[in-house]
């Protein structure tokens, strides 16, 4: 019999392969993209479908339940920061005209984006738009976040191109800069073409929340300083809002 840690680890797997480019998933699909016995993934399947986590819509597929929205709802609302943080979110993408988002670090060196926003942009898709876990090390938001809790450079980060940090040196030099400037900056490190900027969302103690920042492609950096202010007007409102009072 499989222990609880193994029954509970499959189950994140499955959920986790759901996401914006896979809204539903065939159990063959699924069992290849797994590399799970169609037998033991229909069985883990039908228990996720038993408590609303997952729903069956027709022959061997299956997509999210309404369940996962209870879930995010009560753990949004457990967030007094973010409702603020979002709103911001939203004036930064409709004054930038760029894709402005919320990234927070989950463990030692795990970024996720939790919220985007696209309105008024009027520039195309850029690269990792749709993905929920960035590259601490190739993202703005993840070098802000790093940087600010004074981790290292993650272990094994993979170089996405040449200008990918990859070297400890280098990567404590960029640290010590985003600490002094208060924002940190990527061109070409993810994807070719694509830039990012980052600022600290706090609170009132100090302690960064949330990265709040833009994807623009990497020739806009030359006119960085009106999305970089409006970064720093945003973030520091929310921040004022929750308490927080710079030195």
């Amino acid at each position: 019999m499989a222990s609880s840690s193994s029954l509970l680890s499959g189950a994140v797997d499955v959920l986790s392969a759901f996401d914006a480019d896979h809204t539903e998933w065939r159990l063959s699909d699924l069992s290849r993209q797994l590399g799970v016995p169609t037998s033991t993934l229909h069985e883990q399947l039908l228990a996720l479908c038993g408590t609303g986590l997952l729903v069956r819509v027709g022959r061997g597929r299956y997509r999210l339940g309404w369940r996962l929205l209870k879930l995010s709802s009560a753990l949004y609302g457990s967030l007094p920061w973010y409702a603020p943080a979002h709103a911001a979110m939203e004036r930064v993408a409709r004054g930038t005209h760029c894709l402005a988002f919320l990234c927070v670090l989950d463990g030692e060196d795990r970024v996720l984006c939790v919220a985007r926003s696209v309105q008024g942009r009027d520039g195309p898709p850029v690269a990792g738009e749709l993905d929920f876990e960035l590259p601490a090390h190739a993202t703005a938001s993840g070098k802000l976040l790093l940087a600010l809790a004074g981790r290292p450079l993650p272990a094994g980060a993979p170089p996405f191109t040449a200008h990918t940090v990859t070297d400890g040196r280098a990567w404590e030099a960029q640290a010590a800069a985003i600490g002094r400037d208060g924002y940190a900056v990527t061109a070409d490190e993810w994807a070719v073409g694509t830039a990012s900027l980052a600022v600290p969302v706090r609170e009132a103690g100090g302690r960064v929340l949330a990265a709040l920042g833009v994807s623009l492609p990497t020739q806009a950096l030359r006119g960085r300083d009106a999305p970089l202010r409006s970064l720093r007007d945003a973030a520091d409102a929310v921040s004022w809002e929750l308490g927080w009072r710079p030195e």
